[in-house]
């Protein structure tokens, strides 16, 4: 559309005042957030933390202030931590609100008002120059040299021109900054109706999914306490048919409930996920979930967005084509630090004039390092940026040049045109240079360069572009005479091609060779075209195969899941990145999605595990996500699945430690009297042995080092129980065996006349911490000895010998002394499961 602005009033302070009060502010709307109260009992309701609310008041019932106290501690912990999980969506929307511009100028009754972006109505003409963040959506009516930078919404990583076509209505989305040039244009939406405000939208549609780790435990919280009740419940009921009290049987039920439900799980788990949030911010990954942890070492599939993630985000000029040959520069970033290899730096060299070319045609420039900045920035258009970056690295100045060659006259770049001229005094003769820069197809193909080695450009150009770069034509032309813009764009002489990328990081390829040894699928995801999606993949050793599945063939009903077989995705928009998280884990899978921009915000929620880039991503991205990456490398993701690994085998370790104890102590209470051993343990007994193995031995487990092979095992089975992989069997094997040696043992003392229930307590309890001691991870090169396990064990076993050296324990726990023999003897059969478990172990590792 046309609209001449400065002969148009805009609205009337009246009719802004009325499409205020109809649409409402041009803000994201703040929903109320619920308080504290309903926030904590929403966490209560967990299925693990009624366990142990019922655990305390079993413990209270029982006056094990000891018990009860820590138990109510792990409570109030798991459920601030919760709590804080909740208050992520907030601050991700407020984020959001934060993006959207503070100001904008506009235009009403014929005047110029500078107004808060709140009170930016549809139908206000608002005003644009470079630096401005858009205020809202709007539809453009003037434009010279506009251009804006949609990466945050869009994940495109080249600015977007915005000029005016006859057939074509340009609109700008909210949210975007303009990079250069100025513009005008109708606001059309505001506030939750534009692109900002529908991303916002996304986003808090977006409810955290229960980690991996939760819904197994959520699951075998609920089998355990059932299986705990009526295990407990036939103890009682047998010991009622011997005649023993009904308050005795209650007592012992209630005390074997508590020892046969490990309520230290949570404590373990809070511990195992809070020590590998420590050891993942040593190396560059803030954790802000705690269950995320975890769930890293469930990840099956990581969707990782190219622009920012598995490239740098920057333009790099890496290559240059003259009729000499090829050159390659080298360094990173806009540091003009580096090198072009082979560069002859003569001064009629083809390679300094191409250099001398496109610093002159060119109005970018380069910010060198400060306090608030570590690298050199661009100023102005990144790709023009990085010409100036590559004509550095080859010895041409950029301020020097244009000093020395003073431009009288330019034609400026737009999308239609594809092309940039500009006109140049040369110094110290009466002669003047044009220089042209644009795409290949234009230059090369439409007349405007007549002269040199068309078809070996061509040729050359076709086959960069292929590899998914950029590529530019350089052209210039000398006259005596002062060269008019008219005739300017023809005869020109070919200088040479350059080629610019956003490079892959450094380690792409090691991250991704390391995914795959780990079994972890690896999806790359872009707004790119399909060819630079294809190049980039092919650059970090990923295989697209046949195609690559675009945002129209999921439009045009495409299931973008594990069917489609794709691991490439190009030309993909904000909500199809949602699309393709959904898809993928409706086939079962656990999904992390790695993004830096505003566009990805919502899949980063989405996902099961959202993993953020910190230092050049958006705030948006960050507080959305679960992990934020302070290095923006996409290799600290490996060590974090590692470390999600490790957690979780600690956990089954756990288990099976804890249940395995369990199991023994009910097989011991219901046989044992079937065996002469009226009451096998009293209640007072059972609590002794449950807080010592369950306590710190059980909490110890949670901080044992990686299982070395865990990497090249591939993830689990995400719809595996926790108990699965062949554990519950390890489980009852194990308790099995503790009950035998226990019972053995208490047997053996009745039939001997001896002090057989201290004789089952000790061996009971002994035996469980050797197999702690057996279920430790082989000690690594370079390590401490002595971890805390040992010295967890090594107290809890003196805790249990205790009483026969201490008299008022003694008396309390109502347990007898032991000879040495029988000392002797607990002791020699206390070891037995430990030494069974652990030469089986070794026994698996060698074979």
């Amino acid at each position: 559309m046309t609209l001449d602005v400065k002969a148009h009033d805009g609205l009337s302070d009246a009719a802004a005042a009325s499409r205020l009060t109809e649409h409402g502010p041009n803000s994201i709307a703040q929903p109320t957030p619920p308080g504290v109260l309903p926030r904590v009992l929403g966490q209560l309701r967990d299925p693990m933390i009624l366990i142990l609310l019922g655990a305390a008041a079993l413990t209270a019932t029982l006056r094990d202030f000891t018990d009860l106290t820590v138990i109510l501690l792990v409570v109030t912990l798991n459920t601030t931590v919760g709590v804080i999980q909740e208050l992520r969506a907030e601050k991700a929307l407020s984020a959001l609100r934060q993006l959207a511009a503070p100001q904008a100028r506009v235009i009403r009754s014929g005047r110029t008002l500078v107004l808060a972006a709140a009170d930016v109505v549809p139908g206000d003409i608002a005003l644009l120059e470079a630096g401005d963040v858009v205020p809202a959506d709007l539809q453009l009516a003037t434009a010279s040299r506009l251009q804006a930078d949609e990466a945050a919404l869009t994940g495109e990583s080249v600015p977007v021109e915005k000029e005016l076509r006859e057939d074509l209505v340009v609109e700008m989305s909210a949210g975007t900054v303009v990079t250069r040039g100025r513009g005008s244009g109708i606001v059309t939406r505001t506030g939750p109706d534009s692109a900002l405000g529908q991303i916002a939208a996304l986003l808090s549609a977006q409810r955290p999914r229960p980690t991996p780790l939760q819904r197994r435990l959520r699951s075998l919280s609920r089998t355990l306490t059932i299986t705990a009740l009526a295990l407990s419940a036939l103890v009682a009921v047998s010991g009622l048919l011997r005649g023993r009290s009904v308050s005795e049987m209650l007592v012992t039920a209630v005390s074997l409930t508590v020892a046969a439900v490990p309520e230290s799980l949570p404590a373990v788990v809070m511990l195992a996920l809070a020590l590998g949030a420590h050891r993942m911010a040593k190396k560059s990954a803030v954790v802000r979930s705690l269950p995320a942890v975890e769930t890293l070492g469930a990840v099956t599939v990581i969707a990782a967005d190219k622009t920012g993630t598995m490239t740098e985000g920057v333009m790099l000029a890496e290559r240059l084509w003259t009729e000499t040959g090829h050159s390659v520069a080298h360094g990173h970033g806009y540091s003009p630090d580096g090198s072009i290899d082979p560069v002859d730096h003569g001064p009629d060299s083809s390679t300094a004039r191409l250099l001398r070319d496109i610093v002159l045609c060119n109005d970018a420039n380069l910010r060198p390092p400060d306090a608030d900045h570590d690298g050199w920035l661009p100023l102005g258009d990144p790709t023009e940026a990085a010409l100036v970056t590559l004509a550095a690295k080859g010895g041409v100045a950029a301020t020097a040049h244009r000093a020395a060659h003073p431009r009288t006259a330019e034609i400026p770049f737009d999308s239609i045109r594809k092309r940039m001229t500009t006109i140049h005094q040369v110094p110290g003769r009466d002669r003047f240079l044009v220089v042209c820069k644009g795409a290949p197809d234009v230059l090369l193909d439409g007349h405007i360069i007549e002269y040199g080695d068309l078809d070996a450009a061509r040729a050359v150009a076709a086959g960069l572009a292929k590899q998914g770069l950029r590529v530019l034509a350089v052209a210039d032309r000398e006259e005596q005479v002062e060269i008019d813009l008219a005739t300017a764009e023809s005869g020109l002489h070919l200088a040479g091609l350059i080629a610019i990328t956003d490079p892959v990081r450094h380690n792409a390829a090691e991250v991704v060779a390391a995914f795959g040894k780990a079994g972890v699928n690896l999806l790359l995801i872009t707004g790119d075209a399909p060819e630079t999606a294809r190049a980039v993949a092919d650059r970090i050793g990923l295989d697209p195969g046949d195609h690559v599945v675009t945002g129209t063939d999921i439009d045009d009903g495409l299931d973008p899941g594990p069917a489609s077989q794709a691991c490439v995705y190009a030309r993909i928009r904000p909500e199809q990145k949602l699309d393709i998280v959904r898809a993928w884990q409706a086939e079962g899978q656990v999904v992390a999605m790695t993004g830096d921009g505003v566009n990805d915000a919502p899949a980063l929620r989405r996902a099961d595990i959202g993993v953020a880039m910190g230092k050049d991503g958006t705030e948006v991205a960050r507080q959305a996500a679960d992990l934020v990456l302070t290095n923006d490398d996409l290799g600290t993701v490996v060590a974090a699945i590692e470390e999600g690994r490790r957690i979780h085998g600690n956990v089954r370790t756990f288990l099976r430690y804890a249940l395995s104890g369990g199991v023994a102590e009910v097989v011991v209470m219901l046989v044992g009297p079937l065996l002469g051993l009226a009451v096998p343990l009293l209640p007072a007994q059972i609590l002794w042995i449950n807080m010592l193995t369950h306590g710190l031995p059980g909490v110890a487990l949670g901080a044992e080092p990686a299982d070395p092979k865990a990497m090249s095992r591939g993830p689990r089975a995400p719809d595996e129980h926790v108990l699965g992989g062949g554990l519950w069997q390890r489980i009852a094997w194990t308790g099995a065996l503790i009950s035998l040696v226990a019972i053995a043992a208490g047997v053996w003392a009745e039939r001997t006349g001896g002090p057989w229930q201290t004789m089952t307590f000790i061996v009971l309890g002994l035996a469980q911490l050797g197999v702690a001691m057996a279920l430790r991870r082989p000690r690594t090169p370079g390590t401490s000895r002595v971890r805390f396990l040992d010295i967890a064990v090594a107290g809890a076993g003196i805790a249990q010998l205790l009483p026969l050296v201490f008299a008022p324990l003694r008396e309390l726990l109502g347990l007898e002394s032991l000879t040495l023999t029988q000392l002797g003897v607990a002791l020699a059969v206390a070891a037995v499961p430990g030494l069974v478990v652990r030469a089986l172990r070794r026994f698996r590792t060698r074979g």
